[in-house]
C-alpha cells in the first residue's frame, strides 16, 4: 500500500518556491493568498492569473483558504451576517477563477460553548439557524460550482458538534476539516480529547487536514516533528477512514517543508 501524497498551504511567493516540489508528485495545494477582506475588496485578478500560471502543468488538487479574519460565521448579528455571506461569495469567486474545488472556513464553535451551549433549551439551535444563515447561500453555490466548504475546528473541543453542524446541511458541498495543530492546543488546553480521536469522529466526512506541529500550549504551526503530536496515531486513524483527505502542511515557516517531509518520510507515513 502506498503511502499518502502530501501537499501543502503556500501563499503566491510559497508557490514559486515549491513549485517544483509540489509538482513532482502532482501534490495537491492550498492557496492561502486570498482570505483577506483587503484582498478580496481589492483587485486579485491579475494575482489569480499569476497563480494559474504558476500551476500549469498541475494535476492534483487545488483549494484556497477562505476568509475568515474579523467575524464567525456563527454570528447572530443579522448586519454581521450580510457580511459574512458576502465574503463567502467572494471566496467563491476566487475558487472559480483558480480552479480551486475546496475553501477552508472556519468552525464559530468556542471553549465557551462548550461548557454553556447545553444550559439554555434551544441555545444549540438558534447557532445552527444563525450559521444557515451566514453561509447557506454559499453551501447552495458550492453544489453548483463543484466546490466543497470544508469545516476546520479551531476552539472545538467536542469534535461531535461540528459534525453535527455539518451534517445538519445536509449537502455534499459542506464536508470537515481537522487542523491538527488546533486539536492538539484543545486537547492539551482544554480538556478535548486527543487527536486521532478528531479523525475518527469525523469519518468519512473528512475531506481535509491542515498538518502541523505542536506543544498543545498554542497553535504553533511547527514543522512536523518538532512538537509533541504522536503522528503515527494520527495517521493510523487516518488509514482507517475510506475518505482520503487532502493532507495539507501548513507551516508558518515554510522552510520547515523539506524537514517535516523527512520526518514523515523516515516514519513511513507519508510521501
Amino acid at each position: 500500500m502506498s503511502l499518502p501524497v502530501i501537499g501543502a498551504a503556500l501563499g503566491t511567493a510559497g508557490l514559486e518556491t515549491w513549485r517544483d516540489w509540489i509538482l513532482d508528485k502532482q501534490r495537491d495545494v492550498e492557496l492561502q493568498a486570498f482570505h483577506t477582506s483587503s484582498v478580496l475588496n481589492g483587485d486579485w485578478t491579475a494575482e489569480a492569473a499569476h497563480t494559474r500560471k504558476l500551476l500549469d502543468g498541475h494535476t492534483g488538487h487545488v483549494g484556497i483558504h477562505g476568509p475568515f479574519w474579523g467575524f464567525t460565521i456563527g454570528t447572530s448579528d443579522a448586519d454581521v451576517q450580510r457580511v459574512v455571506a458576502t465574503r463567502m461569495a467572494q471566496g467563491l469567486d476566487v475558487c472559480a477563477a483558480v480552479g480551486a474545488t475546496q475553501m477552508v472556513i472556519h468552525s464559530p464553535i468556542t471553549t465557551w460553548d462548550y461548557n454553556n451551549i447545553s444550559r439554555f433549551p434551544g441555545d444549540w439551535q438558534t447557532m445552527v439557524e444563525c450559521v444557515h444563515a451566514c453561509i447557506g447561500a454559499a453551501v447552495s453555490r458550492a453544489e453548483d460550482q463543484g466546490v466543497t466548504l470544508v469545516m476546520e475546528n479551531i476552539e472545538d473541543i467536542d469534535p461531535r458538534h461540528r459534525r453535527d453542524l455539518v451534517e445538519s446541511f445536509n449537502s455534499p458541498a459542506l464536508t470537515l476539516s481537522i487542523d491538527t495543530g488546533h486539536a492538539h492546543y484543545a486537547h492539551g488546553s482544554t480538556g478535548a480529547p486527543p487527536l486521532d480521536y478528531y479523525v475518527t469522529s469525523a469519518g468519512d466526512l473528512l475531506d481535509h487536514v491542515h498538518l502541523q506541529d505542536a506543544d498543545g500550549y498554542a497553535d504553533r504551526h511547527w514543522a512536523i516533528g518538532e512538537g509533541t503530536i504522536l503522528w503515527p496515531a494520527v495517521f493510523r486513524a487516518l488509514s482507517t477512514l475510506k475518505a482520503k483527505p487532502r493532507l495539507i502542511l501548513e507551516l508558518r515557516d515554510k522552510a520547515g517543508i523539506a524537514g517535516s517531509m523527512a520526518y514523515l518520510e523516515r516514519m513511513g507515513l507519508g510521501q
